[in-house]
């Protein structure tokens, strides 16, 4: 092992650039990115999924089949996303599908087996490519298995033997449960009896799995790796977490500037930059753009905006009663976003009832997202949780403040202008209420209707924060590092 520089396997469930369906994906692409930026030999793996377009352009690697049983066919194949190479496990059974986990909102009902797969292959790749990484970094229940496997199968082999493993926990409410009936791929759960994996008599967590068998673990937030040691903030797994709370180190995620920049978006009708004259400027322009996009009249009011998946864990539900009260004060007041069904019809009520004021999107937008990114003054993400967040920080770097709750990467990333306005960048409230959402966004609406200069002043400041992924990098590089101090004290 090289002292400074080292080879890391990033093992995911999806890859921005190639596919997504969410801020993991955003991670998978911009944090190896990061690392080799600082000459770390990173690779990526994902599954080779039918709905990545460009599987026809790859590479074919290996043919081979797992070593252990059951011995299942697999091949790998190799695509770059930039300088940074990603080996796609290629098994027709399991990834030949219209999706990547679901059809018609209903899961695969074999995605405890598919991702089980997966992660024995992630493995049995290595000596077979020739590669033998410094650390395993998996993410999420997808992977779990990964360093759960490099314990359990791999423990006394020699080429495994120096292999670290850390793994990311970008949302502690998806765990992967399974019965052991649905992982008999994985000989290791044919005795039915995995303590370090078992959250019943019948059902293993993936999860579970990863974060009691990683060498190190990883939150996306230090706020989020302080919830996870909690009852409420884990979801369920506050004693896993706790019993390793030495090896669980919190870091905030970091946000690309190359497609989040107000200064060369494409989609916005002005560009901006952070100085007083550009910025208000390009906000203008943009609010104007947005208001004839949403048939909105063309006015100077405070405008709100949120862009985000229609769940409670958003904090739709803390909205929706404080909307009505709301609405009646000189505003305009933007929603985009998909997803529950009951959350899209109430907040098409509250539209049909507020026409002139509050207009609701049913779509996911990409341009719409980032005109209602810049052309608000104020972006709402009143979360019930959040692990890191990023809309907060791409409504910062467009100069657009927002109201937080404060959880998570909220709480990390956002200065609340009343607890200091010098260093202010947005607003934060923390009661679970309409009441404590509705008297912060009231809050903000003083401010802009009383000193709009101020507004702006903190609106630069905003747009002056660097949550760079570089800085990120650096503090994962002292996770690795960390981890691998265990084989020189074994």
């Amino acid at each position: 092992m090289a002292t400074n520089n080292l080879s890391i396997l990033f093992v995911a469930s999806e890859v921005e650039g190639l596919i997504k369906s969410g801020g993991l994906a955003d991670v998978a692409k911009a944090l190896p990115e990061a690392l080799h930026g600082l000459q770390q030999d990173v690779r990526i793996t994902i599954p080779a999924y039918n709905g990545i377009e460009r599987l026809s352009e790859a590479e074919v690697l290996l043919e081979t089949q797992l070593t252990s049983w059951p011995h299942t066919e697999y091949r790998v194949l190799r695509l770059y996303l930039g300088d940074t190479p990603v080996y796609l496990i290629d098994c027709q059974p399991y990834f030949n599908r219209p999706s990547m986990y679901a059809e018609n909102n209903e899961a695969y009902s074999d995605n405890g087996e598919r991702f089980a797969f997966f992660s024995a292959a992630c493995l049995d790749m290595l000596p077979k490519l020739d590669f033998r990484p410094d650390i395993v970094h998996a993410n999420d229940w997808h992977t779990g298995l990964v360093p759960f496997l490099l314990k359990h199968r791999y423990g006394s082999d020699p080429f495994y033997a120096n292999i670290r493993s850390v793994i990311s926990i970008h949302n502690a409410v998806f765990k992967g449960v399974f019965s052991y009936d649905e992982v008999q791929c994985l000989p290791e759960f044919h005795s039915r009896n995995v303590p370090d994996a078992a959250v019943s008599s019948t059902h293993i967590a993936m999860l579970k799995a990863g974060v009691l068998n990683a060498d190190k673990i990883n939150a996306v937030s230090p706020t989020y790796a302080e919830e996870l040691q909690t009852e409420l903030g884990s979801h369920g797994m506050a004693w896993e977490f706790q019993q390793r709370a030495k090896d669980l180190v919190g870091i905030l995620n970091g946000c690309d500037y190359s497609a989040w920049n107000p200064k060369t978006d494409a989609y916005l009708p002005l560009n901006y930059e952070p100085s007083h004259q550009s910025m208000v400027e390009g906000k203008s322009a943009c609010k104007k753009a947005l208001q004839q996009r949403l048939n909105l009249a063309e006015k100077d009011c405070a405008m709100f905006g949120m862009v985000c998946r229609l769940t409670m864990q958003k904090g739709l539900h803390y909205l929706l009663p404080a909307l009505t009260d709301f609405l009646k004060h000189d505003v305009q007041l933007v929603v985009v976003g998909t997803g529950d069904p009951v959350l899209a019809t109430h907040l098409e009520e509250v539209a049909e009832q507020f026409p002139d004021k509050f207009v609701f999107v049913d779509a996911y937008d990409n341009e719409l997202a980032h005109l209602v990114e810049a052309g608000a003054d104020f972006f709402l993400m009143p979360s019930e949780f959040e692990p890191c967040g990023l809309n907060q920080i791409y409504s910062m770097a467009y100069g657009t403040l927002p109201i937080v709750r404060g959880v998570g990467g909220l709480k990390d990333s956002v200065n609340d202008y009343d607890v200091d306005s010098s260093d202010a960048t947005g607003f934060v409230f923390y009661d679970p209420t309409p009441q404590a959402l509705l008297l912060t966004m009231l809050r903000a609406l003083l401010l802009y209707t009383q000193n709009n200069a101020e507004v702006k002043r903190v609106q630069l400041h905003a747009m002056q924060q660097d949550f760079c992924w570089r800085k990120a990098a650096e503090e994962y590089l002292e996770l690795y590092h960390s981890a691998l101090k265990s084989i020189s004290l074994a």
